[in-house]
Order: C-alpha cells, then sequence, then structure tokens
C-alpha cells in the first residue's frame, strides 16, 4: 500500500513539473516570436533586435529601397503594442532609396529613383553612438551626423536617425539589387 501511494505521488509531482516546464518554454516561445517580429509592411517583416556586435560593412553594399517608416526612436517601437508605420512616396516614376558603396565608404540617397544627390562619405562604427550614447553600429557621415545600424540581413536593413524628414525615426528598406 506504502509502496503504491509513494509512486502516485511520485507520478504526480513529475506530471506537474513537466507540465510547468512545458508551459514557461511555449510562454518563452511565444516572447520571443513577439520580440523578434511585430509587424509587416508590405509584406516586409520589421525586426526589433538590434544586432549583436559589429555589422560587417559589406552586408550595406547595393541599393535599397524604403518601404516603411515609423515615426519615434527604436525603444518606442520596441514599445509600442501594435507599432503603425507608414510610408507614403510622393514619387510618380521611381522610389525613395539608398545606395552604398561598401568599397568607397559611402552612400548616397536617392529622391524618386533620380542621380541628383551627390555621393557622401561614411564611417560605419561599432561603439557608443554620440547622438544617443548607446553602444550600436552606426553610421557617421558629413562629420556630426548619425544614422544607428539597428540590423541588417540578405533582403531587410532596419535604420534610426534622421534621413528625410525632421525628428528620430525608424526605417525600412528592402534591397533593391
Amino acid at each position: 500500500m506504502k509502496k503504491i501511494l509513494l509512486i502516485l505521488s511520485t507520478a504526480v509531482l513529475l506530471q506537474s513539473c513537466v507540465v510547468s516546464t512545458a508551459a514557461s518554454v511555449v510562454k518563452g516561445a511565444g516572447k520571443l516570436a513577439y520580440k523578434t517580429v511585430k509587424g509587416t509592411v508590405k509584406g516586409v517583416a520589421w525586426t526589433v533586435s538590434k544586432a549583436k556586435g559589429k555589422i560587417d560593412e559589406d552586408r550595406l553594399d547595393g541599393k535599397w529601397k524604403i518601404v516603411g517608416v515609423y515615426n519615434g526612436s527604436f525603444n518606442e517601437f520596441e514599445k509600442a503594442e501594435n507599432a503603425e508605420t507608414s510610408f507614403e512616396s510622393t514619387c510618380t516614376e521611381g522610389f525613395e532609396q539608398i545606395e552604398f558603396n561598401a568599397k568607397r565608404s559611402r552612400f548616397k540617397p536617392f529622391h524618386c529613383s533620380t542621380d541628383k544627390e551627390n555621393w557622401a562619405k561614411y564611417d560605419l562604427e561599432f561603439g557608443k553612438n554620440p547622438a544617443n550614447g548607446e553602444r550600436e553600429n552606426y553610421i557617421e557621415y558629413n562629420s556630426r551626423n548619425y544614422i544607428s545600424v539597428v540590423d541588417v540581413n540578405g533582403r531587410n536593413l532596419t535604420l534610426e536617425g534622421n534621413l528625410m524628414m525632421g525628428g528620430t525615426q525608424v526605417f525600412l528598406l528592402e534591397k533593391v539589387r
């Protein structure tokens, strides 16, 4: 009788441990999924986790089309429940874009895909950003202008700073070529 009671109590104890562990795993995975992707803009996912460590400058190389803009800082975007992104281009032909030439460390913003803008030299740094004091990847251009590089992968580039309009904004760019 004592053996049966001992076996049953051990089984109940182990089952409750397994259930609570499984529940915490599911809860943790849910939080992770919520933290890494908050929404989409025209089918492109916004990532909300900053890159860990230095980003290789070659990953910036190429043309990037602006597909979404969040009006506010990256920290505000992270805390927002349903971050609304909006970007309405005034272009009748072409699109708003930025081209990076990593070999020459320069970039060029394009308005409506025209070549009217000039190339600007930049330095991609990893360290304490003078604009906000955070340790991150950032671009310094025209001496004392800074753009934070939040993350970059093969298809998407996320930047934070003042590229087009006044105030800090988070930009989602999609690789064109």
